[in-house]
């Protein structure tokens, strides 16, 4: 049985990938951070769910600002592969803590790196990166050949994460591989995140359970998946002969305002829009304001547009996406319908 160590496994991406990995008959090791409330919620139903049990499914604390703590669990574990998804990965949050995003998203990768490299055993390792990497974008669409123009200090760290996995892979011949990942949802979504957010908010609105939802930026487009799909291929990336760097997309976009349209049909809510710029408003079938727009949530520094071509994916990793956009908000739209009961 393959061994594969997660980092970040209690984030959306590291629940979905656990169970992927399960289900190919891994045994799965997990790294959490210490907390003084619990952060297990995304994955705590593993332990029941019946291709799991607790020989082949386990925790450990560790953080990848600690590279004691990384290269004891390497050693200790002894994995096949190591995915790297640990991050501070809230754009708008790495304007308000660029040090810690960069110690983590930055040198984080590095210390895996390094302990990797000083390692006995043969590891495959993956880095995950970000379309945020792409910010202002030097063509459309993006694909592994395009210039990073990061626009935050988020995006910033994941270029040096890129950078640092390829600089290891060519001067000591490791399997270091990067997925360049586009925004990819789910019902697992951190809360602080705009689609999370849109839909939660507006199923709280339609059951009378919230009055407004507040928004920053409704004509910024980006290219959404869903991350189920997302972990598939991230898996594939680390089962080729040869290590390289993946744009991981669907090709098609949409902005803000699109995908509020598309939880509107879901939950048949119907708005009506007023005014333009940040004065734009959303008004309900009754002319009640249920959405506005507020300068503190636009970034400092806004990326417009951003759209993936896995055309590279599709041919060497044989992946393509299951799911569309209506099956990503029906899913998720249901899943909070369901939360509220």
């Amino acid at each position: 049985m393959k061994i594969a160590l997660i980092f970040g496994i209690t984030g959306q991406d590291g629940s979905y990938l656990a169970r992927f990995l399960l289900k190919k008959k891994y045994i799965v090791h997990g790294v959490k951070r210490r907390s003084s409330s619990l952060n297990t919620s995304r994955i705590d139903d593993i332990y029941i769910e019946p291709f799991s049990n607790k020989k082949n499914f386990k925790l450990h604390y560790g953080d990848v600002t600690d590279s004691l703590s990384i290269t004891s669990l390497i050693n200790k574990i002894g994995p096949d592969e190591i995915y790297n998804l640990a991050a501070q990965s809230h754009v708008a949050v790495s304007f308000e803590v660029p040090e810690y995003t960069a110690n983590a998203d930055a040198i984080g990768p590095l210390r895996i790196l390094e302990s990797i490299k000083n390692s006995k055993n043969k590891i495959k390792f993956y880095q995950a990166g970000t379309s945020e990497m792409y910010g202002k974008v030097q063509e459309v669409p993006q694909d592994e050949k395009t210039n990073f123009y990061p626009r935050s200090p988020y995006g910033v760290a994941k270029v040096y994460a890129h950078w640092i996995t390829k600089n290891y892979r060519e001067a000591y011949n490791l399997f270091a591989a990067n997925g360049i990942l586009f925004n990819h949802e789910s019902p697992h979504r951190g809360e602080t995140f705009v689609t999370k957010k849109i839909v939660q908010a507006l199923v709280k609105i339609k059951h009378k359970k919230q009055k407004k939802l507040f928004l920053g930026n409704l004509y910024a487009k980006r290219d959404w998946g869903h991350a189920k799909d997302y972990v598939v291929a991230m898996w594939k990336i680390l089962q080729q002969k040869k290590a390289d760097d993946f744009v991981i997309a669907t090709g098609k976009q949409y902005s803000i305002k699109d995908f509020i349209k598309l939880v509107c049909n879901e939950l048949n809510l119907k708005i009506k829009w007023k005014g333009i710029g940040i004065n734009e408003k959303g008004y309900d079938q009754h002319g009640n304001c249920i959405i506005e727009c507020k300068k503190k949530y636009f970034r400092p520094l806004e990326v417009d547009t951003l759209l993936g071509n896995s055309n590279k994916a599709k041919k060497i990793l044989n992946w393509k996406p299951k799911y569309n956009i209506k099956l990503l908000v029906k899913e998720m739209v249901e899943y909070e319908i369901k939360s509220l009961n």
